[in-house]
């Protein structure tokens, strides 16, 4: 016989009350920042924190823990962890090999490159955002077992145990996650109706136990028998009837055709001594990554530099330079030829800033991207992981919206993706965040549509010396760009380089995203008269980091915009 249980747990700033009638709830506390000598977790969710943390003591490496992590994230955290989603994987060993795994989603079979057009050529919208036709087919599953299978440590079936313990016996939400479900009821309700675990008939509170049976039983499945049922079998017949249910395309040999792949990760070298190691496409995140540093390297700055306006305008131009080229060039490089060699190119990326005028900003419709000879032919999570023996793995997941689609596969409890929208509906017509793109990105049949995500690792002198990745959409890019410069070049202390204010121009629309606080009234003052448009939004990137000090010390910082957690050993 269970014994109902009084208790109280603290989370972030609050202490929730609550009664549990499944034996003792977890408690957990949102850690900000932690210092190790052996290992370290940082992630979006502290029971995802302590599942890494907990495969890491028992033996496991990065990529076992990492795996934890993924589906506790899945049962945690449903705005962004995910069964349904995709991703994008870069792998550091103590040895100092690098890898990279895309389990980005494809495109169904039946997609098409008009697909979101109505007769008249225009985007009908939110098709390519909500319902069946949004989603893509899903490879997060695929991934974990790909990196597993190359790299994992301990047994399959260990390393989902925790997020099956999660999602079985249930986790108190926070008032924070209370609220997200409750903005969300009615999206869930239009497309799933009220029989699902996020749906409730009072409004959910923080405290209230979150409990997701079929989610757990799908869990169980995956653990005794790996990927195969979620591809080849009944999961797959279940997902592309829920998708076909409420309109979509994907039938069961989409699932079945897909694959995660190893790819060449992204590597150029910023002031001589660091490394950058990031993802190639069809992420957008390593190229324009490197691109920003190449063009910020012509400058060197003063650590006093970072508030002054010539700074500021100076890292909004390499912004906006580097996403004229996303939009032209960036897409699936099974699919497009993706120009790596040029866009990196350091003369080329020194040409590119040569007509910085300090005196005022460039408009963005007198950039375009770059010209050189072709062949003829918001919602997301990370988490960086460190093991004891210096393996080192930064993952950046997502459905893309909060929840997805919305489409919610009742059988086995988990939301579907809404990755459709990352493609170009049509050239030059933005997407959800915003973002243009052309050709190169277009709908066709098995492509992957371009992304921002960019998780990173950095070597200092070839040691480790940075994990770190961010959610964001567009944002993403620019988020990891500013933590690295902001430690190496304003030498902040790293829970300030991460935590400090955050900016973002992403070329079009032509105007400079802020966050509150982060430049003071006259500074901006100061750049309006330099030609440049604001923007406050309430928080750009949720940054989850690990540094590795030259005494070998590691030092994890979770992001306080929010509930992320840092976890050492």
């Amino acid at each position: 016989m269970v014994t109902c249980k009084y208790v109280r747990i603290p989370v972030v700033l609050f202490l929730i009350s609550v009664w549990s009638c499944q034996g003792p709830v977890k408690h957990y506390v949102s850690e900000k920042r932690e210092v190790s000598t052996k290992a370290m977790v940082v992630s979006a969710h502290p029971l995802a924190s302590a599942a890494g943390m907990e495969i890491l003591r028992r033996g496991g490496n990065a990529i076992d823990a990492a795996i934890a992590v993924h589906f506790a994230l899945a049962v945690v955290y449903p705005r962004a962890g995910n069964l349904g989603g995709g991703g994008f994987l870069i792998y550091r060993t103590a040895q100092g090999d690098k890898y990279a795994l895309d389990f980005r989603e494809t495109a169904p079979q039946k997609a098409h490159r008009n697909m979101y057009l109505d007769s008249a050529g225009n985007v009908i919208p939110g098709l390519s955002r909500e319902g069946g036709l949004a989603v893509g087919v899903p490879g997060s599953v695929a991934g974990m077992y790909e990196a597993h299978k190359r790299f994992g440590k301990m047994k399959w079936s260990a390393l989902l145990k925790p997020a099956y313990k999660l999602a079985k016996h249930g986790f108190a939400i926070t008032p924070q996650e209370a609220e997200r479900l409750n903005s969300y009821r009615e999206d869930f309700i239009r497309f799933n109706g009220k029989d699902i675990p996020f749906v409730k008939d009072s409004a959910w509170k923080g405290g209230d136990i979150l409990r997701q049976p079929q989610l757990a039983h799908t869990l169980k499945i995956l653990m005794t028998k790996g990927p195969q049922p979620f591809y080849h079998g009944p999961i797959a017949e279940h997902i592309a009837q829920t998708v076909q249910r409420h309109g979509g395309i994907i039938e069961p040999t989409d699932l079945q055709h897909y694959r995660a792949l190893w790819r060449q990760p992204i590597e150029c070298v910023y002031r001589d001594s660091l490394r950058i190691i990031s993802m190639p496409p069809p992420s957008s995140g390593g190229i324009c990554l490197c691109q920003m540093l190449g063009m910020t390297e012509v400058t060197e700055f003063d650590p006093e530099d970072r508030q002054k306006i010539l700074t500021i305008h100076f890292l909004i131009e390499v912004m906006r330079r580097s996403f004229a080229d996303r939009a032209r060039y960036l897409g699936d490089m099974d699919f497009v030829d993706v120009p790596i060699d040029k866009l990196l190119n350091k003369r080329y990326l020194v040409r590119k800033i040569s007509d910085f005028d300090p005196r005022r900003a460039t408009p963005s419709d007198s950039i375009q991207h770059g010209k050189f000879a072709l062949p003829e032919s918001f919602e997301t999570t990370h988490f960086s992981i460190v093991d004891d023996d210096g393996n080192a793995v930064a993952v950046t997941t997502t459905l893309n919206s909060n929840y997805g689609s919305k489409v919610f596969v009742k059988a086995y409890g988990f939301f579907l993706n809404n990755e459709m929208d990352d493609f170009s509906a049509k050239p030059g017509v933005p997407n959800q965040f915003g973002l243009v793109g052309s050709e190169a990105n277009s709908i066709q049949p098995g492509k992957r549509m371009l992304s921002s995500m960019t998780p990173t690792i950095v070597e200092r002198n070839d040691s480790l010396f940075m994990v770190v990745g961010t959610p964001g959409g567009s944002t993403i890019i620019t988020s990891v760009y500013q933590v690295i410069l902001n430690t190496v070049d304003f030498r902040m202390p790293f829970d300030s380089a991460v935590w400090t204010g955050r900016f973002h121009h992403q070329w079009k629309p032509d105007i400079v995203m802020h966050e509150p606080h982060t430049f003071t009234p006259d500074q901006i003052s100061s750049l309006q008269r330099l030609g440049h448009r604001f923007l406050e939004r309430k928080y750009i990137g949720l940054v989850d980091a690990i540094i590795v000090l030259r005494n070998g010390t590691l030092i994890g910082v979770a992001d306080i915009r929010g509930e992320d957690d840092a976890e050492g050993w």
